[in-house]
């Protein structure tokens, strides 16, 4: 394959995205107040190398150099996280003047390299006062989420334009409330439809919220979609593929696109008569017009149906998948990152149809796609040419959608650089640039080479 930048439109889009606890650091700097992830690597055996968010690349010293190296790489755009609790320490109340001047430097120096900023408000760190009061499972986190978002783009909008509301509340609600993989780390199974709930609801009234303050600002919200498909044609493993379709794509996407939720879903996870008692008004909120929708894609679901699949097999407390939790994962064979995630790149292709079909004039971005795998420094340099060619498998498919009529608008390549990687740690590297985090050197590795090659980058 040698995929070239003129395969794609000139106004494409092509950056790369990050997210504020997995890079910045400084944890209690400038006034930032504790957040779950600050509280969750406190728990023993919850991160995989026992690892925190501190220093992670140390970004919050080191942005200056950091917007250096997305120059050099030749990036269009950065798609970066605001850390809520570095706004509002306790969750509320006005802006904090350090927080907010901290991403004020970053936008300003992002624009004066030629780079557009696209600013993601929650990324799965929510402030600890707010846990303490429910977070997400609590109604009133909708209300200040709103309010985050008007104090955030009251401080920021005159620089940022772009806004990105949620990040894969999918990972939010799911492997924080129902599995307990993620922060907070509570297993309440099914239950965790409700922090589902709530993180919609929270994004539509941030989009109100957001539309008061600045009405011509470009505003859309992020979710993580998987191409699902059966492992063949039986009546039992179909309705493993819609069991999964439904949890991971339609919950989200129908509430965000068509104003209301699967009911299959809710079925599937007993809790119809939960989401029957709330506001009708709810769904009119969840779909308040959205600019663009935002994906994040990094593999493909093949599924089939397994022990239990009679209903037989009691709901656990432990399954990110609560109703469904006998459906199993196939491997078809494909390579594999070190996550373990089958590198499927037409899988993309499926995602960005299915959003298609929801909403024909929708623009859409693919807000991350990335691989990690085990990244070495070998004299002088990290060549890590399955990412290469993961990253160009993937841009080849951007470019079939657009010539498809696909109203694909950017593509956003995670990481800009190696980071904290949630419960992994520091175990998992995704980044174009290698960070070594003992002396935080960068060095951009050999996939991070060809993409600037590919944008007219200018590394030394």
């Amino acid at each position: 394959m040698s995929f070239t930048r003129d395969a794609l439109p000139a106004d494409f889009v092509i950056g790369s995205a990050t997210a504020a606890y997995q890079i910045e650091g400084s944890p209690t700097a400038g006034g930032r107040g504790p957040s779950i992830w600050d509280d969750f690597t406190t728990v023993p055996g919850a991160i995989a190398d026992g690892s925190t968010g501190e220093p992670a690349d140390d970004h919050y010293n080191r942005a200056g150099e950091d917007i250096a190296l997305m120059a050099g790489l030749g990036l269009d755009a950065y798609r970066f996280s605001i850390s809520w609790s570095r706004i509002q320490p306790d969750g509320t109340g006005p802006a904090n003047a350090e927080g907010v001047a901290f991403y004020r430097r970053l936008a300003e120096e992002l624009i004066a390299q030629g780079i557009t900023p696209y600013a993601t408000l929650y990324h799965w760190d929510l402030p600890s006062a707010l846990e303490a009061k429910g977070g997400w499972l609590a109604r009133e986190t909708a209300d200040r989420f709103a309010e985050f978002a008007r104090v955030t783009v009251e401080a920021l909008g005159d620089l940022v334009t772009h806004w990105i509301t949620l990040n894969e509340p999918w990972c939010s609600a799911f492997l924080g409330y129902a599995s307990g993989v993620h922060a907070p780390g509570r297993r309440l199974g099914s239950e965790a439809s409700h922090a589902a709930h709530h993180l919609l609801l929270g994004h539509g009234r941030a989009v109100a919220a957001i539309r008061e303050v600045a009405p011509t600002a470009t505003v859309g919200v992020t979710l993580n979609l998987y191409s699902v498909r059966a492992a063949t044609e039986s009546d039992a493993d179909r309705d493993a593929a819609r069991r999964i379709d439904g949890l991971q794509n339609r919950l989200f996407l129908d509430p965000v696109l068509r104003g209301s939720y699967p009911r299959d879903v809710l079925d599937d996870l007993g809790e119809t008569a939960w989401f029957d008692e709330q506001p009708m008004t709810d769904a009119v909120e969840i779909a308040a017009a959205v600019d663009f929708l935002g994906i994040n894609y990094y593999s493909r679901h093949t599924v089939r149906a397994g022990a239990g699949s009679d209903g037989s097999l009691a709901a656990g407390d432990a399954s990110s998948n609560p109703g469904s939790e006998f459906v199993e994962m196939v491997d078809t064979g494909a390579p594999k990152t070190q996550m373990g995630w089958e590198v499927h790149p037409d899988g993309l292709l499926d995602v960005l149809r299915m959003a298609n079909a929801l909403a024909p004039s929708m623009p859409l971005y693919v807000t991350e796609n990335g691989s990690a795998y085990d990244d070495a420094v070998v004299d002088g340099a990290v060549d890590d040419l399955d990412r290469r060619s993961y990253l160009e498998a993937h841009l080849a498919v951007c470019a079939a959608a657009v010539d498809e009529g696909l109203p694909l608008r950017g593509y956003f390549a995670w990481s800009l650089m190696d980071n904290f990687e949630w419960a992994y740690g520091y175990t998992r590297r995704f980044g174009l640039v290698y960070v070594d985090y003992a002396t935080q050197q960068r060095t951009v590795k050999t996939s991070g080479r060809w993409l600037a090659g590919l944008l007219g980058g200018s590394l030394a």
